[in-house]
């Protein structure tokens, strides 16, 4: 009978919506005591559910399930909108946000909004200046782990990414798909404001920037900023008289590709 009672009661909750179970730690309200248990591994970190393939542990068995995509490959979540599959819930949840346009995470400092959270984080950066992110092997700085992970290939000579087409090899995975978009003609990635595509993501973002305004690449000797990162790189050549362009007829050197072509047609006598 008590079953049948303490059953009725948590099945009235789910009509009447009362939260009766609060954690102490958050404030929040749940409807179910179970329910709280669950969430309170959150803030205890205690880590119950372990993957049997590579040992990771995890707070919530759905969290587990969601891992073991990641083992046999599978992406049960799928976009209604372009057909995208993913492995978890939450990246399709991120991934909407790109066609409904919704943009909840606000910079405090300059107003601009941002789809995802670690966007924002990334974003603030440039605010502070911050480059937590260091090559062990230069010493040289970034501001996110990724581009500490593209700069590493820097200091390799593998090329593990190869076009299956062409025969082409990449250092980097995005390189070898923006290069494949060549050989399809494919460009899904379309600025929602002039409508002009692209075969790459990162293509798309650098437009964008055309219309955002929006310039977060800061040189650190005199504050000029810049809309794309290849125009801070030529820029930092006027303070560190770096010049790794040069002539092969006769030695000299320029700061830009540009000069050294212009300075090319002295030798061959076409007209600048």
């Amino acid at each position: 009978m008590f079953n049948i009672k303490s059953n009725a009661l948590r099945h009235t909750r789910k009509h009447t919506g009362k939260k009766s179970f609060k954690c102490e730690i958050c404030g929040k309200f749940f409807s179910e005591n179970y329910t709280l248990s669950v969430h309170m591994r959150l803030h205890t970190g205690e880590k119950t559910y372990k993957c049997e393939i590579c040992g990771k542990l995890f707070c919530l068995n759905s969290k587990l399930l969601e891992h073991l995509n990641i083992h046999t490959g599978d992406k049960p979540y799928k976009c209604e909108l372009c057909g995208k599959t993913f492995r978890q819930n939450s990246a399709l949840s991120t991934h909407l946000r790109i066609h409904t346009g919704e943009k909840s995470y606000s910079c405090e400092i300059c107003g601009n909004f941002f789809l995802q959270l670690s966007h924002l984080e990334t974003h603030l950066t440039i605010h502070t200046g911050e480059k937590p992110y260091k090559c062990e092997t230069c010493g040289k700085v970034f501001r996110q782990k990724k581009n500490l992970y593209k700069h590493s290939t820097v200091h390799t000579t593998d090329k593990p990414y190869k076009c299956e087409t062409c025969g082409k090899e990449f250092r980097q995975k995005s390189h070898l798909h923006a290069h494949f978009t060549k050989h399809t003609g494919d460009k899904p990635y379309k600025c929602e404001l002039c409508g002009k595509v692209y075969g790459h993501n990162s293509n798309l973002s650098r437009h964008m920037r055309m219309h955002t305004g929006d310039k977060p690449y800061k040189c650190e000797f005199c504050g000029k900023v810049f809309n794309h990162n290849w125009n801070l790189s030529r820029h930092l050549r006027v303070h560190t008289g770096d010049k790794p362009y040069k002539c092969d007829t006769c030695g000299k050197l320029f700061t830009e590709n540009s000069s050294l072509s212009r300075h090319l047609k002295l030798h061959t006598g076409d007209k600048p």
